[in-house]
């Protein structure tokens, strides 16, 4: 059985960025050699010189939306509200803070101007103009290990420079570390690049709370592999090449596409013992314990090594968690 406790470790909460630093592709970049059982301790930039002409990067072109809303119940309490997927009209399937609000509530936002009715559990319908108008209302949604208020700068940099199809309720952050620059020199190498998207939904930080982890389910995220993406990524598994996977979802898209599906829902789950079949070399940023995103890694290098390298990450002072460093598993 491969049991939660497994996939656990101890972080000094002074690891965690707590900002953005101002030059994506400075940050540091652990990298992490399967084979050799190696690891070596570069800056990002350096990706270059770990790739191939015939090898592909596969990037999420997924968009983060300005989707947590802050709002008051007409007693006055403050109310806060994540809204995670769109059911129609201006209804949402959300996650709703104190969870102990009623069904029939209202919900007043930015003064008396918009204004929800909690219309079932987790959902809200809104009484607004159009969609435009409810998120307009939203700010960053930062995840709560970053213990600050959103700001202007997160805008920036909590998106991607290539995010370009909206619906993520988080960002991909593996890709955080790219510029346009950068991206540039890696094709200017005989590298190909290409996009999938998958929106990034609550799967991403749905707590695992069963002991026995195969046992837990994930939540569907939508995903979309173009038709050219698809040529590209066939091209180079045909050649021989290898297919970079920028962060887990990129990973878990290209799996599931490996099943013959290229548009869709996902739930995927990958943990030790899931035999991979796209993914050659994987991009990533540091995870938390005893999430599914740490035991992808874990499934993907090997938990041994994966806690090795963790391990020394954190006595070297990396950065963790979304605005923190990459590794890089080959």
């Amino acid at each position: 059985m491969l049991r939660l406790s497994d996939f656990d470790y101890y972080l000094p909460k002074n690891l965690i960025a707590q900002y953005p630093l101002k030059e994506r592709d400075l940050a540091r970049l652990l990298v992490l050699n399967r084979k050799k059982q190696t690891i070596e301790h570069r800056v990002f930039r350096d990706i270059i010189d770990y790739l191939n002409p015939d090898d592909i990067l596969v990037l999420n072109n997924t968009k983060v939306l300005s989707c947590r809303l802050r709002g008051n119940r007409l007693t006055g309490g403050k109310v806060e509200v994540l809204l995670l997927k769109r059911k129609s009209g201006l209804i949402f399937n959300s996650l709703i803070k104190p969870s102990r609000i009623r069904i029939g509530e209202k919900i007043i936002f930015n003064g008396t101007k918009v204004s929800g009715i909690i219309s079932d559990k987790n959902e809200i319908t809104f009484k607004a103009k159009d969609i435009d108008a409810v998120y307009k209302l939203g700010v960053t949604p930062l995840p709560p290990y970053i213990k600050r208020e959103p700001q202007d700068l997160d805008n920036i940099f909590y998106q991607t420079v290539y995010a370009k199809r909206e619906g993520a309720v988080a960002s991909p952050t593996a890709g955080l570390h790219f510029t346009q620059e950068l991206i540039a020199k890696i094709k200017s190498q005989g590298v190909n690049v290409t996009y999938l998207t998958l929106h990034v939904g609550i799967a991403t930080f749905r707590p695992v709370r069963v002991d026995d982890i195969r046992k837990h389910k994930m939540e569907p995220e939508y995903f979309e592999i173009s038709d050219g993406a698809s040529k590209l990524i066939k091209k180079t598994k045909v050649e021989k090449g290898r297919i970079f996977a920028v962060g887990t979802t990129s990973c878990r898209a290209l799996e599931t596409y490996a099943s013959g599906i290229k548009e869709g829902q996902t739930n995927l789950f990958i943990y030790p013992g899931y035999k991979f079949k796209f993914t050659d070399c994987l991009l990533t940023n540091y995870h938390l314990p005893r999430t599914t995103l740490f035991m992808l890694v874990c499934a993907f290098a090997g938990k041994k090594l994966i806690k090795k390298a963790y391990q020394e990450a954190i006595d070297k002072n990396y950065r963790f968690y979304s605005y923190g460093d990459a590794v890089l598993i080959i």
